[in-house]
């Protein structure tokens, strides 16, 4: 798999100038991921592009209810990349359309140690879009600083803000799907929250529409993992000092209202995080992104591990494989991003506020 070193997009100003400048400056990247998710719509699902762009419609009116400012953003958005804003829509509401049927990878950790919070994982996704991820940093006129990383069209993904609260991302596979912000939309709400308090509401005031886990976690060292649905979301409290996640539910008051659909492979890599982060670290000694790296780059039971390789047994349309890590020290606010493979590589972006 080819890598390539990316830049931090800057955007700034009103919702309108951060959308425009946004699409204009990804409208390649961002057009390309539309031809991605029609294929994966089709692969996934069994629709094409005309038939998703129907369905997301009703996730519009969900999204007026509960972060109607960001529609502003995303309309933008389509018109800086020339895409309709529709387009824009339904590429945010891609974990919604796609999701019931196939869970992508992803494997998530935060952790306390010496007085530092850290927040990291790897993204696994299809190979295709390896080459749409941006890095975005936002500074809105109503919201502190943020850094996101995700897909070159949407709102946000994996990130922290200013204000030391960051977020990190496990799909779940789930034929549940109501009322409540698109899980992207909700992460961007997180993103501008100015504490822990107001993040952790984004899940249980607004809710979120399909089922996800959301790695939470701050600054001054609190962490909470939410298995998020249209319901109250289970939370997974930190032991030791941490919280792993992989794509699977195990939080007893989700598993209680929700049932999900997991690959064979997220049990075995859930088990190496919680070995690794329990037995490795004590012995290694002071942590820091390097330490954090060489887990992400873990390759013990491959193909089911933590950093994931093609693995041929899958069926073509269900290959994924890792396309970044990201290690975020929320202490001091700074987030360091390996795109491609996390054990390919040690260039490294590294974005602070």
């Amino acid at each position: 798999m080819l890598q390539q070193l990316i830049t931090v997009t800057e955007l700034s100003g009103s919702r309108r100038e951060i959308g425009l400048a946004h699409g204009r400056t990804h409208a390649l990247l961002i057009q390309r991921s539309l031809e991605v998710y029609d294929r994966l719509f089709h692969d996934f699902v069994g629709i094409r592009w005309v038939r998703a762009r129907a369905e997301a419609k009703r996730f519009g009116r969900m999204i007026e209810r509960g972060f109607p400012e960001i529609l502003e953003e995303m309309d933008a958005i389509a018109e800086g990349a020339g895409v309709e804003p529709i387009d824009i829509l339904t590429l945010n509401c891609r974990s919604e359309i796609s999701l019931t049927r196939a869970s992508g990878g992803c494997s998530a950790f935060s952790l306390v140690h010496a007085g530092t919070q850290w927040l990291a994982q790897n993204w696994d996704w299809r190979t295709d879009q390896l080459h749409n991820v941006v890095a975005l940093r936002i500074q809105g006129r109503d919201a502190a600083p943020l850094v996101s990383v995700g897909e070159a069209g949407m709102v946000a993904k994996i990130g922290l803000n200013a204000h030391g609260i960051g977020v990190c991302l496990n799909a779940i596979r789930s034929q549940t799907c109501g009322e409540g912000l698109p899980i992207h939309v909700a992460l961007r709400k997180i993103l501008e929250s100015p504490d822990m308090e107001s993040a952790l509401a984004v899940a249980s005031r607004d809710r979120v529409c399909s089922p996800a886990h959301f790695l939470v976690a701050s600054a001054s060292g609190e962490a909470v993992g939410l298995e998020v649905h249209p319901g109250e979301p289970g939370r997974l409290g930190a032991e030791g000092g941490v919280v792993t996640h992989t794509n699977h539910l195990y939080a007893p008051d989700a598993t209680a209202q929700v049932e999900d659909f997991p690959r064979p492979d997220s049990r075995p890599r859930l088990a190496r995080l919680d070995d690794l982060l329990g037995q490795a670290l004590p012995a290694k000694g002071p942590v820091d992104e390097r330490t954090l790296f060489e887990i992400l780059a873990d390759h013990h039971g491959e193909p089911l591990s933590i950093c994931r390789h093609f693995n041929p047994a899958q069926p073509p349309e269900e290959r994924m494989e890792t396309l970044f890590g990201v290690v975020m020290n929320l202490t001091e606010r700074r987030l360091t991003l390996r795109h491609g493979k996390p054990c390919e590589t040690e260039e490294a972006l590294v974005v602070a506020l």
